[in-house]
């Protein structure tokens, strides 16, 4: 028995130097997964950018934002620019700075009085919900639209593609892009599969350095 934590510890060697050989992987899956997210974003505002920023400026309906149009237009690029350097990842440690800021801004001016939660889903309410009012709120709209859609709409057809909901509109999405782009602003655009990489590469830069 003497002899078992020594071969669990050489194993689980093993499994860390197979891991380090691989720690590529994690920030290239971030990469590919927020890249045509601010891609099509970025490309979208840019297509409506008078419509964007007439929702920056509006107080009322808006956000309220002052020199919309300077701002509709920095976002819009930021998003664009960063996704595409993201998805070749290229300069990730700078562009994750800009997209930090854009997902911040956006957390705080348009979705921060809603709480935390996208959807009002009851069963998956996170400890740090600031606003289970709405949670409760939507509960009740989305119960009072069902009946309607079931009494006077083809209830089947309208939900043959996915449940009805009411969208609470919260932080959520906002707060785990910012996560994410966090890790990338730390680790870099990983090894391999970056254009970050083969240029420090040859130039014999520290993200070149392989374990």
């Amino acid at each position: 028995m003497a002899g078992v934590p020594g071969v669990f510890n050489w194993l689980y060697g093993i499994f860390l130097r197979c891991l380090q050989r691989l720690d590529w992987l994690g920030p290239l899956v971030l990469r590919i997964y927020l890249a045509p997210i601010f891609i099509l974003s970025g490309m979208n505002k840019v297509s409506h950018i008078g419509d964007v920023a007439a929702w920056f400026g509006n107080p009322d309906w808006g956000l309220g934002l002052p020199a919309p149009v300077l701002m509709a237009w920095v976002a819009a690029l930021t998003e664009l620019i960063g996704g595409i350097a993201l998805l070749a990842g290229l300069g990730v440690r700078l562009v994750a700075l800009p997209l930090l800021i854009v997902m911040a801004v956006a957390a705080v001016t348009a979705h921060w009085q809603y709480g935390w939660s996208a959807l009002p889903d009851k069963t998956l309410v996170m400890p740090w919900e600031w606003r289970r009012d709405l949670i409760e709120a939507a509960a009740v709209r989305k119960e009072k639209a069902v009946a309607l859609l079931k009494a006077y709409g083809d209830y089947e057809w309208l939900t043959a593609a996915g449940n009805f909901t009411v969208l609470k509109n919260g932080i959520e999405f906002a707060a785990t892009y910012f996560i994410m782009l966090l890790s990338l602003l730390f680790t870099g655009a990983g090894r391999y599969a970056s254009l970050d990489y083969w240029v420090s590469r040859r130039s014999g830069g520290r993200e070149s350095r392989d374990p």
